[in-house]
């Protein structure tokens, strides 16, 4: 049986662009893909750094929730995923924001991710994909923080070919 997740994409080392993309069309392999629209941020963590690109991938898929998670990380480390500190840098980074309507909380994997709510580079591409969308009753497109948002368009959400 076939869960909606949403997979949160982000990197700001290297050919962002392109990692991003070369990740997508990875996602795809494991289901149907749909994504948003890629979008520029500012860094979350340290400011001495690169501005990222973000975007979120609905993967319609049959893999289990830490079965997808093995596989966003593998798909990190095919890329060359380099972390160099906490909220830093970083060539590739996939999270899994959410897994059908399901609430998990293991060592390994939270979901709904954690600060999901907190985050405009995670919630207006959620929006792009679902405008409905809602997290545990709260309706994304009512929270405050998209109306303050300062993110940047790159690309509508043909920037990837699936």
């Amino acid at each position: 049986m076939s869960v909606i997740t949403y997979i949160g994409l982000g990197s700001n080392l290297g050919d962002s662009q392109q990692l991003l993309a070369a990740a997508v069309q990875k996602l795809a392999v494991l289901g149907h893909v749909k994504v948003s629209k890629l979008y520029q941020s500012l860094p979350m963590g340290p400011q001495d750094q690169p501005h990222y690109h973000n975007a979120v991938a609905l993967l319609e898929t049959d893999l289990l929730p830490l079965a997808l998670l093995d596989e966003l990380q593998k798909i990190e480390q095919e890329a060359g995923r380099v972390r160099l500190r906490h909220w830093g840098e970083r060539t590739l980074d996939l999270d899994l924001l959410l897994y059908g309507q399901e609430e998990i909380q293991n060592e390994r994997l939270t979901v709904p991710h954690v600060g999901i709510l907190e985050r405009d580079f995670v919630v207006i591409p959620l929006l792009d994909l679902d405008p409905d969308l809602q997290i545990k009753q709260q309706r994304l497109k009512e929270l405050a923080l998209i109306q303050q948002t300062q993110l940047k368009v790159l690309a509508d959400e043909h920037w990837v070919d699936i």
